[in-house]
């Protein structure tokens, strides 16, 4: 681990400040949230559980770091992610879907990316991250993110950042 990685190890007051911002919007909506994460290995879920009352707003979290849990908890098809991988636009949104498919909520985020230092390429470089959040009944939004290759930490709590932030935007469509 590089020393950098160390700093953005932790849930920092800025992550804690989105997740408590988002659970306020949520509880003033009577809206509930799951998780679906990969690269990130449940950094949102536990930023969102660290404020009080969370219980009201948070329904869980699905850490799905290979792809035999994506398929079991999530029910991604095989055929996604050997067509498109893992770290594709198609594999966020079954990833978001499935969220939903298997849990209660009324919403949901999915994070899938390369956080390095290894495991990127050309057309996949480290720092690459899709994310989608879903509304149940209603719609899906996909973003792709390239943070570049800033260090696994900077990434993962890059894209934590990101994935409370289309949550906020998902949880104000109607």
């Amino acid at each position: 681990m590089h020393e950098a990685d160390l700093e953005f190890t932790r849930i920092d007051k800025n992550l804690i400040i989105a997740a408590w911002d988002l659970l306020e919007l949520c509880k003033s909506k009577s809206l509930t949230v799951v998780t679906a994460e990969s690269c990130t290995g449940g950094l949102v879920a536990a930023a969102l559980t660290d404020a009080p009352g969370a219980s009201k707003a948070v329904q869980g979290g699905f850490v799905t770091y290979s792809n035999e849990a994506k398929q079991r908890s999530l029910g991604v098809p095989s055929d996604l992610l050997e067509t498109f991988g893992a770290v594709s636009e198609q594999v966020a949104r079954a990833m978001a879907e499935g969220a939903l498919a298997h849990s209660a909520a009324d919403l949901s985020v999915s994070i899938t990316g390369i956080a390095g230092p290894d495991g990127g390429n050309d057309n996949k470089p480290v720092g690459l991250v899709h994310f989608a959040a879903a509304r149940r009944g209603g719609p899906i939004i996909h973003r792709e993110k390239r943070f570049g290759d800033v260090g696994r930490g900077l990434i993962r709590r890059n894209a934590a950042m990101e994935a409370l932030a289309l949550l906020s935007e998902i949880a104000r469509v109607r």
